[in-house]
């Protein structure tokens, strides 16, 4: 009996570090993902190539759209730490 009970704590065991290590596999894609469709996004490379104008205005407007963003963030978090 006691080696039935070692058996699924060892299985238990073997199985909880599969997830585990699964999850952080997950993670890190999701990431890596998150990250390279982001900095696609911001180097317009879903535009137009063959229109240089199209091309190099999206691209501009993306980036002065991030630092806007990040200035605002920025912002926020000194008024909200200044007014505390």
């Amino acid at each position: 009996m006691p080696q039935r009970r070692d058996d699924r704590q060892a299985e238990s065991r073997r199985i909880l570090r599969r997830l585990a290590d699964e999850e952080e596999a997950g993670r890190n894609s999701l990431l890596a993902r998150t990250a390279k469709g982001a900095f696609d996004r911001v180097s317009a490379r879903n535009a137009d190539r063959t229109d240089p104008l199209d091309y190099w205005g999206t691209r501009i407007g993306r980036t002065l759209g991030f630092l806007l963003a990040v200035g605002l963030v920025v912002w926020l978090v000194v008024y909200l730490t200044r007014g505390m």
